[in-house]
Parts: C-alpha cells; structure tokens; sequence
C-alpha cells in the first residue's frame, strides 16, 4: 500500500505550520495474477529443431521476463521506475504480513501508518514526524491557540550535552520543559524551563517521541496529570497538576518607567498576534512613547508569516530571513511597508533567553543584524529550519516535515547555536519572583528605571 510517487509540492517560504496539497491516495495493492503454461505448438522438422527451441526458449524467457515485470509493477503500485529492487524487500515484507501473518487477524490501515512512521523516523530529525489521526487532531487544537493540558512547552535535548534536539526519547535523548505558558497550570505548580521529564503518570517516555509525550500530557479539563520530574541533576519528584482549557493569550501589554517605555510581551506567533502586536506598538506610538521592550523570552514561535509581520513593524526595508531548501536555492523574504515603529529615534530592546526558539529567533536576529534592537537576555534556543504539515488521505493522520532552513538577514544559520544577545545577563539562582534582572537592564539601557516597585509585571493579570 505504498502511494504512488506525488508531484513535488511547492515549498513557499510559507508559515511554518500551514497543509500543503495531499499526496495522491494510497490504492488497495491489486491481487497477483496467476502464471499460465506457454504452449509452443505442434512438431517440427529435425534440420530445424535446434534452431526452433532456441527461438522458443528466447522467446519464452523474453515473455516470462515481461511478465514478471509486469506481476511485480501490478503488485507494488507507485515503486519508482528504476527502484524495483531498492522496495523489493518492503513489498516482500508487506505480501508476507497481509498474506501469510498467523498471529491473528492484520490492521492494513495499521500497518501503512507504520510504514510512514518508520519513514520519518529515519531521517532522524526531531522536527520532522508522523501524527496518527488522533495525534493530528490534537495537533490542528493547538495551533488554534485553545486545547485542554496543562499549558507547557515541550522540547527534547540530548543527554551528553551536544546541540541539537533529538527524535525518539530513551538514554541519549531526554524530555524536556521548555516554558511553562503564563498563567497555566504547569506554572502554577511550579514547572520551570529546563525540567527534564522522566515519567508521565508513573510510565517511562522512553521510547516516545515529543509528539507521543504530548499526547499523554493533555488530557481533559478537571483530570490530574503526575510528572516526574529532575531539576538541575538533583532528585527526582513529583508534580501533579490539573489540566484546563489553556487559551493562550499572546500579546501583553504595560507601561513602564512611569509611562515612558512601551512594555509588549509576545508568547506566540499566530497571525492574530501579529494583528494585536501590530496594535499595541500603534498604541504606544501614539501616546507619545518612544522607547520600546519587546519580550520574546520563553516564545517558542510559530508563523514565519507572523514572524515578518511583526519584524516589519521595526525595519522598514530589507530582507527579515532568509529561506533555503533542499536544493541550497536561497530566498529573501523582505519586510512589509509601512511598519509603525520604523523611524530610527524609537528605541528598542529586545528580551531573549533559552526558550525564545523559531520564529522568535527570526525576530530577533533581524532586529539584531539591522542593528535595529539591542537583544538582552540569555543565548536563545536556536531552531534553524521550517516546517510544513501535510494531512494524509483516508484518515491515516498526517506528518510535518522539515522542507527549509532559514537564515538571518547576513545569512546566518543559527541552528544549534542561538542567537547571543548583545548584553548578556547572568540570573542568579536564588532571584525571587518579584525580581526581573533582564528587565531591569533593558530599562537601564533605555535610560529609564521603573518610577516604584519591583520590575517584574505579573502578566497573567
């Protein structure tokens, strides 16, 4: 059940989540058909046998051959001409399951599901995976901005302290926390970034993927998910949390230093975002501010065509990223005109730390390389590339597929490396929850300090 070869979908320098056009249907794989005898025909002269049987066995082998050609082709629908022999041994594997498996009976659907999972796990990409039909479903919620879970960001990372994610979890790759949402219920029991996760409900990850890990941490509203959970290498324990309906609210806004400086946080990436982002800079602007905090920290991404729309709100020409695919042809996505915030005299900083990733990142480095912003903060996460997702036919779930990277506007790659921030701030390990050093030294660098009161804004007000 292997689907025949599709045409080669577009790979726009689109939004990092958005379907493109659906492989051609997987077909039922038609039976084998049966071998009849070659008949040669009545007797022949002896002077001319010798020359008859080779002119019929050349025959017959030249048929034979054709037709087991053609037995094969009709039995594996969609190999590539040419590739018979590289998917002989799947098509041998898959005759020998649907046709002589005596464990009991077989789940076809089951198996090309298998199949495709087996695929995309061999490319050995932690941003590249196949979704069953319930784990696609519970993905296209989450992009939505509302699913019912606890609110957390969930990463992997490699155990022997190399960059880069990983793919299946086990003793070399772990689970890990990458922010807890403001306002959730992962933050208020008290989940950090960086938490490594080792058991969901008192059962190993071992063996899941993120998208599978997922999967058992969400849940319905009201019931309790137990996550066991290493700090800092320390001893494990436990923290059970409620799961509610998280919606996620990806635009916060204050005033800071008295009214002076424009405060906008940013926890996502969704085109409504950059719609309300776009506002809340107007806003600012239009009271008179001129000094501007945009905070990305803890912003796991999302839209690339978010991720323009909002850079371009502070860089009025130019190239925001930079799309390369799988061929190395290199495409610029320029900004948008018109932004509210391009002239010089606005000042702007820009907060990062290890879980500002993706589009984020895109943000950041194109404010960083237009020496449009100054970045404070922490080394971010540095993810690289872009995905596309692709819904699969008959129900059989979908796969997202790492199709590009993307580079700053001077054609830096800062996959597994992050963007450094201009002003690195170290955070002492015993900061208090109403203490805020990053924010502190943005305002510094702003000239302003806040007028009363500690720095750090409770945003989930």
């Amino acid at each position: 059940m292997l689907p025949p070869e599709p045409d080669e979908p577009a790979t726009d320098p689109g939004p990092s989540i958005e379907p493109i056009e659906p492989v051609v249907p997987i077909e039922p794989v038609p039976d084998r058909p049966s071998t009849a005898p070659v008949h040669t025909g009545g007797a022949v002269r002896p002077i001319h046998l010798a020359l008859v049987v080779v002119s019929l066995l050349a025959g017959a082998a030249l048929f034979l051959s054709g037709f087991s050609l053609g037995a094969r082709t009709a039995a594996t629908p969609g190999t590539p001409v040419g590739g018979e022999e590289l998917w002989a041994p799947f098509w041998d594997t898959y005759h020998a399951i649907t046709e002589r498996y005596a464990g009991g009976d077989v789940d076809q659907q089951k198996l090309v599901e298998g199949a495709i999972d087996g695929m995309v796990k061999s490319l050995d990409d932690p941003y590249s995976s196949y979704l069953t039909p319930e784990e696609y479903k519970r993905t296209l919620e989450g992009i939505s901005g509302q699913f019912e879970g606890i609110g957390a960001e969930i990463g992997t990372q490699r155990t022997d302290g190399t960059d880069g994610g990983c793919s299946e979890l086990g003793p070399d790759c772990q689970l890990v926390i990458v922010a807890p949402m403001e306002g959730s219920p992962a933050e208020r029991a008290g989940l950090r970034a960086g938490d490594v996760v080792e058991l969901i409900d008192g059962e190993s990850v071992a063996g899941l993927t993120v998208d599978e890990s997922v999967g058992r941490v969400r849940g319905p509203k009201g019931t309790d998910v137990t996550l066991t959970i290493v700090r800092d290498g320390g001893a494990p324990f436990d923290l059970k949390i409620t799961r509610e309906v998280i919606v996620q609210k990806e635009v916060v806004t204050r005033d800071l230093a008295g009214g002076s400086v424009g405060y906008i946080r940013l926890t996502g990436f969704s085109d409504n975002a950059a719609t309300d982002l776009v506002s809340a800079v107007r806003a600012d602007i239009e009271a008179g501010r001129t000094k501007l905090v945009l905070d990305l920290r803890g912003n796991p991404g999302g839209f690339v065509t978010a991720a323009r729309k909002i850079a371009s709100q502070f860089i009025g020409s130019g190239p925001i990223y930079w799309q390369e695919d799988s061929q190395g042809n290199q495409v610029e996505t320029d900004a948008e005109p018109d932004g509210e915030a391009i002239d010089p005299s606005i000042e702007l900083v820009v907060l990062i730390d290890k879980g500002s990733a993706s589009a984020s990142e895109i943000v950041a480095g194109a404010l960083q390389d237009t020496k449009r912003a100054t970045l404070i903060g922490e080394t971010s996460f540095g993810k690289g590339t872009v995905q596309q997702w692709q819904p699969l036919e008959h129900d059989a779930g979908g796969f997202r597929l790492t199709v590009a990277k993307w580079l700053t506007p001077d054609k830096r790659w800062i996959h597994h490396v992050g963007l450094t921030p201009d002003v690195a701030v170290d955070i002492p390990a015993d900061v208090t929850a109403d203490q805020d050093p990053v924010l502190d030294k943005a305002l510094e660098i702003l000239g302003r300090r806040a007028s009363s009161g500690p720095s750090r804004l409770d945003l989930a007000a």
